[in-house]
């Protein structure tokens, strides 16, 4: 039997590329990235295909920057290859 995770892993980015490339559909993506705890953390906007975070302490920047060469994959399958280049995390 198929784990729920992996049905939505294959389902999810289908779904998503049909939808328009709007704040909220970075927003649910970021949060579906990295996980409730590093959202509700942090902040992003995409912009000239870098997805720009802000965080609420160093802490949570350095979480994001150890993270990133996992999350921006998993952005790129969410948001496609061809809207997003990378982060650019920014010091709080």
């Amino acid at each position: 039997m198929d784990r729920a995770q992996d049905i939505l892993t294959g389902v999810l980015p289908r779904l998503l590329s049909r939808a328009p490339l709007t704040p909220e559909k970075v927003q649910f993506a970021w949060r579906t990235a990295v996980g409730p705890q590093v959202a509700r953390a942090t902040r992003v906007v995409l912009r000239d295909r870098r997805l720009l975070v802000s965080a609420d302490d160093v802490r949570w920047t350095h979480e994001v920057e150890r993270a990133a060469h996992l999350i921006v994959p998993k952005l790129r399958a969410l948001l496609g290859d061809e809207n997003v280049a990378g982060l650019a995390i920014q010091a709080p």
